[in-house]
């Protein structure tokens, strides 16, 4: 396996991590022993960074990677944690507490549900409007110092934000959606991490199976992210799957899968990427790894800037309400 380090300070990584909320939540039924076998199959290929978060079918996925550690050394993995989103029994947004006492605690049961004494990597969901980062971060700190957490993480803010953190302590990766449809850190985001010495976990790399080549209109049922994202919506998503054509039109020129190419290229941005790939099937999983083998020269890159032009995608990420918690699009 192919490793990357984590900004200046962090770990050495897989140079692909397995993003593990729909084996949970937000895309309709998973399969259970599926999913257990998809885990062990990453680890078993290298894989070493597992992300997951705590409101991820409200802790169903901590407890699965818990169980799929079962056996394992603890060092074998890194486990990457968000915390801070709130949801209610049905399932539904609350938003977010970001205050140093949530902080441990939500900790406390994250350790409890995954069964190990320490966090790799732990970041707040989504920047907290009513608690100032330093804040947040110094709580993270404190358990760093106190041996429950080895590194601080960020998601989905912007680049003063990221400073204001950064000063607390040491920020060794923000997590961010970035792919060939969603390039929004190119503008001024990665370029303040790359200052700063902060890697990039790039989450979003097929933008949620819309450019794997896999999706096809009708297939998002009840309980699926994708049945209300702008994206995958009539007048938006003919044009998205257009791109989608061109893609794959370079992509079977080179012998690969859309899929593959789509991972590839993110995986070409820089060294200090880390692509999250949303497998949730052994198939899927064993599709992502092969991108790993593609090396794209000048030639390809310039064939897929053709096929896929920076903001040539139809939609937002997110529906306004969603957008609007982004400190990342301010």
């Amino acid at each position: 396996m192919i490793t990357r380090s984590l900004g200046r300070t962090g770990p050495e990584v897989s140079a692909l991590g397995l993003g593990c909320m729909g084996m949970s939540d937000l895309y309709g039924p998973a399969d259970r022993s599926e999913s257990l076998a998809t885990l062990h199959a990453a680890m078993e290929a290298g894989i070493t960074l597992l992300d997951t978060g705590d409101f991820y079918g409200m802790g169903h996925n901590e407890m699965l990677i818990g169980e799929a550690l079962k056996g394992r050394a603890r060092d074998a993995v890194i486990l990457s944690v968000k915390f801070g989103a709130q949801r209610g029994p049905a399932g539904d947004w609350l938003g977010f507490d970001a205050r140093p006492q949530a902080v441990k605690a939500s900790a406390a049961y994250s350790l409890k549900r995954l069964g190990v004494d320490h966090i790799d990597i732990y970041r707040l969901s989504r920047l907290d409007p009513a608690v100032p980062i330093e804040e947040t971060v110094g709580a993270i700190a404190e358990l760093v110092q106190a041996g429950y957490v080895r590194h601080i993480g960020l998601s989905e803010v912007g680049a003063e934000t990221i400073r204001r953190a950064h000063a607390v302590h040491p920020i060794v990766d923000l997590q961010i959606e970035y792919s060939l449809i969603s390039r929004g850190i190119e503008d001024g985001i990665l370029a303040t991490c790359r200052e700063l010495g902060i890697g990039i976990t790039a989450y979003g790399v097929l933008s949620r199976g819309l450019i794997s080549g896999h999706w096809r209109t009708g297939t998002s049922g009840p309980g699926d992210f994708r049945s209300h994202s702008p994206r995958f919506q009539p007048g938006n998503v003919e044009q998205n799957l257009a791109l989608v054509d061109a893609l794959r039109a370079v992509a079977e020129s080179r012998g690969v899968t859309a899929a593959q190419l789509a991972i590839a290229w993110v995986l070409a941005q820089g060294r200090d990427i880390v692509p999250v790939i949303g497998a949730r099937r052994r198939d899927r999983l064993e599709e992502a790894l092969g991108a790993l083998a593609l090396d794209l020269g000048p030639d390809d890159l310039a064939a897929i800037e053709r096929a896929a032009p920076h903001d040539a995608v139809a939609g937002e990420r997110y529906a306004p309400a969603q957008m609007a918690m982004l400190d990342s699009e301010r």
